[in-house]
C-alpha cells in the first residue's frame, strides 16, 4: 500500500515538474506568411506556408537550431523558426477577436432585451389575466353569498309556509269539530222542543181528560147536599 502511495506521489510529482510545452500556443507574426517544414533547417521540405495571426500549438523548441516544432489546427506538424512566433495573438487579431465577441455580446444582448420584453409582455398578460381571475372570484363570492342569503330566505318562507298550513289545518279541524258541536246542539235543541212539545200535548191531553171528570164530581158533590 505503501508502494503504491509512493508511486502515485512520483507521478503526480513527474506530471507537475514536466515542462508544459505541449500545451503552450504561439501565434504567427501578422508580418507574412512563414514556411512550415518538415525539419528544423531550411534543407528540409516545406510542407505548407501558414498565413499570418494562425495560432499554432507549440510541441518542442530547439534553441539551438532557432526552429520550434508546432501543429497546426488542422493536426499537419513541422518545424517553423521561433523568431517568427509571437506569445500572444497580434493587436490586429485580437482586435478583430475582440469585435467579433462584441458583436456577438451586442447579438446577445439584443437578443436578451428580446427576450426580457417578451417575457415583461407575459408577465403582463399574467398580471391582467390574475386580476381579471380574482374580480371573476368576487364575482362569484357575492353570486354565491347572494344565492346562500336566497336558499336561507326560501327556507324560511317554507317553514313560515309550512307553520301557516299547520295552523290552517288546525283552524280547519276547530272549524270541523265546532260545526259538529253546533249540529249536535241544533239536533239536541230539536229534540228537546220535540219533547217539549210532546210533553205539552200529553199534559193537554191529560187534562183535558182529567178537568171534565172534576167538574162532574163537583156537581154530584152538590146533589148530595
Amino acid at each position: 500500500m505503501k508502494n503504491t502511495f509512493f508511486a502515485a506521489a512520483v507521478v503526480i510529482v513527474s506530471l507537475l515538474a514536466a515542462p508544459r510545452a505541449w500545451a503552450e500556443s504561439a501565434w504567427v507574426s501578422d508580418e507574412f506568411e512563414i514556411t512550415l517544414r518538415s525539419g528544423p533547417s531550411t534543407s528540409n521540405a516545406i510542407q505548407l506556408m501558414v498565413s499570418s495571426g494562425r495560432e499554432l500549438e507549440v510541441l518542442e523548441r530547439d534553441a539551438e537550431t532557432g526552429y520550434t516544432r508546432v501543429r497546426t489546427a488542422g493536426g499537419t506538424e513541422g518545424w517553423v523558426l521561433s523568431r517568427y512566433l509571437m506569445p500572444e495573438a497580434s493587436a490586429r487579431e485580437q482586435l478583430q477577436t475582440l469585435t467579433g465577441q462584441l458583436t456577438n455580446a451586442n447579438t446577445r444582448g439584443s437578443s436578451l432585451n428580446s427576450q426580457l420584453s417578451a417575457i415583461r409582455s407575459e408577465y403582463d398578460g399574467s398580471q391582467a389575466s390574475v386580476r381579471a381571475l380574482e374580480r371573476d372570484k368576487a364575482r362569484l363570492e357575492q353570486e354565491l353569498a347572494d344565492i346562500k342569503r336566497t336558499a336561507a330566505n326560501v327556507l324560511t318562507i317554507n317553514d313560515e309556509n309550512t307553520r301557516l298550513r299547520d295552523q290552517v289545518e288546525s283552524a280547519d279541524i276547530r272549524v270541523d269539530v265546532l260545526e259538529q258541536e253546533n249540529r249536535e246542539l241544533a239536533s239536541e235543541a230539536i229534540r228537546y222542543w220535540f219533547m217539549s212539545g210532546g210533553l205539552v200535548l200529553v199534559v193537554g191531553i191529560i187534562l183535558g181528560l182529567w178537568l171534565p171528570r172534576m167538574r162532574w164530581q163537583r156537581r154530584s158533590g152538590y146533589d148530595r147536599f
